[in-house]
């Protein structure tokens, strides 16, 4: 499919309207080839049901107690934040509902998307609370919290900034639970966060080829948007309290850190639509291209640093025999 990279009317901007009507037809084959593809699943049969037993609280219970958990430390900080970014999904779906419309093939995907992310959060929260792997109490004060806060997008409101964002974040996303599944120590947890990779991969894929087709229409626009989105990424949980302190452990867990961030999340998408050789770009795309190179090569030095810096870390926990 070859798309016109003249704006409607002449207009030397296009306007999100007229962006949403454009790849109407991008966004009914990309939802016809995910609804091909997409495997249903059933959340419950990811959850040891039978390891579960009563909370202290009305049942009269067990108390919540750290040695009961099967995960490790690392692993079950990670899977709290992952498990509360999940619990945002009403912020989430009126975010891009409100961006995308709820018509049409939009609104279908819109739909389809909540729809398959909701799953996610259900599996976490009863795999967590079934096993004990966590602390109720704790879980269910953060996720008053950081819910109660809600969401919203650091890059702007343009069509454009959320389908760049949501390309980087579904694959961000796919990596931290895949790594938090390996992580874990509970091949349980690691068969149940694979399949949630599974689907955040798929909706990857989704915004990923929106992207490459928006580039086809609006060069500039969308290379904007994508420089904005890559210099300014944030995680959606990092609103979550404690977040800074629970995303330094996972970045020495080797769940998501710089390096992961620089070659696992950025190039593989930077590279699918040739960010750094698009070309017929006007002043303003070109500048956007000069600055996105200019952070990436800025970024590895800085994920250089960390990796020296972690090496040593474990060097010297080698040393002093805690490895």
């Amino acid at each position: 499919m070859t798309l016109s990279p003249t704006p409607p009317n002449s207009s030397d901007q296009w306007t999100d309207v007229r962006l949403i009507h454009a790849l109407e037809e991008v966004v009914e084959k990309e939802l016809n080839r995910h609804l091909a593809i997409a495997k249903d699943w059933m959340p419950h049969e990811y959850v040891p049901w039978s390891d579960g037993r009563n909370f202290d609280g009305l049942m009269g219970g067990e108390p919540w107690a750290v040695e009961q958990s099967k995960v490790t430390d690392i692993g079950r900080t990670a899977l709290v934040v992952n498990l509360l970014t999940e619990d945002n999904l009403p912020s989430y779906h009126h975010e891009i509902a409100s961006i995308f419309g709820r018509e049409g093939a939009w609104g279908t995907w819109v739909h389809r998307w909540t729809a398959e992310e909701g799953r996610h959060g259900i599996v976490l929260r009863d795999y967590l609370l079934t096993t004990r792997a966590v602390d109720p109490v704790a879980l269910e004060n953060f996720r008053m919290s950081h819910m109660s806060e809600g969401f919203e997008s650091d890059n702007g409101h343009s069509m454009l900034h959320s389908v760049a964002y949501v390309a980087f974040q579904e694959l961000a996303t796919r990596i931290s639970h895949r790594n938090t599944g390996r992580e874990s120590g509970d091949p349980l947890c690691d068969r149940m966060l694979a399949r949630i990779a599974t689907d955040e991969n798929l909706h990857m894929v989704f915004y990923r080829n929106l992207l490459k087709a928006a580039f086809e229409l609006a060069p500039d626009q969308a290379m904007r948007a994508v420089a904005d989105v890559v210099v300014n990424f944030r995680m959606p949980g990092h609103g979550i309290p404690g977040f800074e302190r629970a995303a330094a452990r996972m970045a020495i867990g080797g769940i998501y850190n710089l390096r992961i961030h620089h070659d696992e999340v950025l190039q593989p998408v930077l590279r699918f639509f040739k960010a750094l050789d698009v070309s017929g770009l006007g002043p303003e795309g070109l500048k956007a291209q000069d600055e996105l190179g200019q952070f990436l090569g800025g970024l590895d030095s800085e994920a250089t640093i960390f990796d020296e810096r972690l090496a040593a870390r474990q060097a010297r926990l080698v040393a002093r025999g805690k490895a």
